[in-house]
């Protein structure tokens, strides 16, 4: 097993205890006005291939559940480590036989399940790159197109699918006939394809063994695909170096999965860098267990989520902020999830925005009830190319824009860029580039080799700056208003959602070139509704947003927004409540559920006209309404 930290610290009391690396950084202070921030501990040493860890697992805990997930009858169908390890090799044996390869990798457009988590270990296993496509190229865009940009920029030799009605459109619109087609369930109708028990026929052979031993460190493990804000979604090699390199950066801020392997309840999507890449390989690098959570952090689909978390007590839980709201409400009801929940739970982890104040408070008040102490709150940093751990937070902080400090191993530079710092970082887990958009790869990084993140951060404290580092916003996002004073679209933007709470999914911010800031608002409809609730039920969303109480409202805080602000760097004047929701196919979404700010603004360029005309029009609010 890989040495854990020595420097674990202790918890303080009150809280669960629980080992975690040391909170520590050494700066050094560049000529060109540079930062360079590092972790004093080196990095431990990782192996060459994460099939390294599947061997080491099916060796000395060859029964201990990897995978779970649920089976049609309400119980659970598990995979042990032993099992995973034949299966690997038995998959990895007919993929061989395929002569796929980098140049005819296999693309995967469905979900988390077991058939998906095989498939991609025995890819990872004999070194044949797998790609995991977001679903919702395949089910949620009309036109399809993401989903055919990436099909023609990987050429797969294999697409695999659970459910072939399912995908039936998107199979049909955008996979070449001679490309070999896998299901799980439910094959098409005139449409040759394997089932994906086909693959389990036969014995691995000394082929097996041979691609085994041929996989590096340079090896590409898989592509990963980022959400598209460029229009056309960037391919992200993803090394075995990278993924390896990451993990143990992981385990040495996380010391507790070095003594107790982590169970986790994990719905985060194998599409994206966080649930395919962190969460997936934590348990897998620890030896923990991983149920599969085919829940969601949305109404009608957490349920699943707490019908999961009242049988199976998670060592470590991650979700998104939106997911501990959505989760609430049943902590607070249901005294039997709340003990089960809480009953061996370490540590919390959030990633993706800012938890809101009020969410964690009463979930923090909630295991003080429930068990008596506190667990913390923990977060960290990273992007696609950054594999995805970049820095860690591992420590209570009161300001949820706490990032923390870089992971052992890793350079963070922080470059003055037009009055912020904008991070760049260098490390074993970066990626090379960008498979076959050598464009992309050239504006990446600086001419020192760092990844330029794209995103800015400030020193919570410049006395002392062991208390981490604040995220400051996107630099892409930030715009210059008239006066020439900086509007910083990140800070301001939370702030708004969080004063809007709970109306507001989320907002683009306006005002480049303009005198004052303004707000195109994506409300919740929903809760919205609830300021109107004698409605019609089958009312639209423009009768909703039109209505005179729900628009009293808005101004009312739009209102008092504006009295908390300090300038016109961050007062809202104005905003627009828009009934059309964010398009993925125009890029306005990604398929993670976030706002692309710059195609919003693209897109809507009339609407942010009509926020800026010298009369303003009857669908604007303003602050001056309050005043009327």
């Amino acid at each position: 097993m890989m040495a854990a930290s020595t420097h674990a610290r202790p918890t303080p009391a009150g809280i669960r205890q629980v080992a975690l690396g040391p909170q520590d950084v050494v700066a050094e202070h560049k000529s060109d006005g540079s930062i360079h921030l590092r972790s004093p501990q080196a990095l431990d040493p990782y192996p060459d291939k994460l099939t390294e860890r599947l061997e080491f697992w099916a060796l000395h805990a060859p029964e201990r559940v990897f995978l779970a997930q649920r089976n049609g009858a309400g119980g659970w169908r598990t995979v042990t480590y032993g099992e995973a390890l034949v299966y690997a090799r038995t998959i990895g044996e007919a993929l061989l036989r395929r002569n796929l390869s980098a140049e005819r990798p296999i693309a995967i457009l469905s979900g988390n399940d077991i058939e998906h988590a095989l498939l991609g270990l025995a890819a990872l296993y004999v070194g044949i790159p797998h790609a995991p496509i977001s679903p919702a190229y395949s089910l949620m865009s009309s036109d399809l197109g993401k989903l055919r940009a990436i099909m023609q920029l990987i050429t797969p030799g294999m697409v695999f699918a659970a459910d072939g009605e399912m995908f039936a459109r998107a199979i049909e619109a955008v996979v070449p006939e001679d490309v070999e087609l896998v299901l799980t369930r439910r094959p098409l109708a005139g449409r040759r394809s394997t089932a994906s028990t086909e693959l389990l026929r036969g014995s691995p052979s000394r082929m097996v063994d041979a691609a085994h031993e041929a996989v590096g460190p340079d090896t590409i493990a898989k592509f990963l695909f980022t959400s598209g804000s460029t229009g056309i979604p960037k391919c992200v090699i993803n090394t075995q170096r990278m993924w390896c390199s990451n993990q143990a950066m992981l385990r040495q801020a996380l010391c507790y999965f070095a003594d107790e392997p982590p169970v986790i309840v994990d719905w985060a999507p194998w599409h994206h860098t966080a649930g395919g890449n962190h969460d997936v390989g934590l348990v897998l690098y620890n030896g923990g267990t991983f149920y599969i959570d085919e829940g969601k952090p949305l109404p009608g689909a957490i349920e699943e989520t707490v019908r999961n978390l009242r049988e199976v007590a998670p060592t470590w839980y991650f979700t998104v902020p939106k997911g501990y709201e959505a989760l609430l409400p049943f902590l607070r009801s249901d005294e039997a999830l709340r003990r089960n929940f809480f009953s061996r739970l370490k540590l919390f982890w959030f990633a993706g925005a800012g938890i809101a104040q009020h969410v964690f408070d009463e979930i923090q008040q909630l295991a003080v009830d429930t068990c008596g102490e506190r667990i913390l709150f923990l977060t960290g940093f990273g992007s696609t190319e950054t594999a995805p751990f970049a820095l860690a937070r591992t420590w209570h902080a009161d300001n949820a824009a706490n990032m923390g400090l870089p992971a052992a191993g890793m350079d963070l530079k922080l470059v003055p860029n037009e009055g912020k710092l904008e991070a760049r970082v260098h490390g074993p887990n970066i990626t090379p580039g960008y498979w076959r958009q050598p464009e992309f790869t050239e504006k990446a990084f600086d001419a020192e080799g760092f990844y330029r993140l794209g995103d800015a951060f400030k020193f919570a404290d410049a006395n002392d700056l062991r208390q981490g580092l604040l995220f400051d916003g996107r630099i892409a996002e930030d715009f210059k208003l008239s006066t020439g004073t900086w509007a910083s679209v990140g800070p301001l933007r939370a702030r708004f959602i969080n004063h809007f709470a709970p109306y507001v999914r989320d907002v683009v911010l306006t005002g480049e070139g303009r005198d004052d800031i303004g707000a195109l608002v994506f409300p919740d409809l929903v809760a919205s509704r609830q300021l109107a609730p004698d409605l019609a039920a089958d009312a639209p969303p423009a009768a909703i947003l039109d209505d005179k109480r729900v628009r009293a409202w808005f101004v009312k805080r739009l209102a008092t927004l504006a009295r908390e602000s300090t300038g016109s760097s961050n007062r809202v004047v104005r905003a627009l409540l828009m009934a059309e929701p964010p398009s993925l196919d125009k890029g306005e979404m990604t398929d993670k559920g976030s706002i692309n700010q710059k195609a919003v603004l693209v897109n809507r360029a009339a609407l942010v006209d009509e926020l800026y005309a010298s009369a303003l029009g009857p669908r604007v609010l303003s602050i001056e309404e309050s005043n009327r």
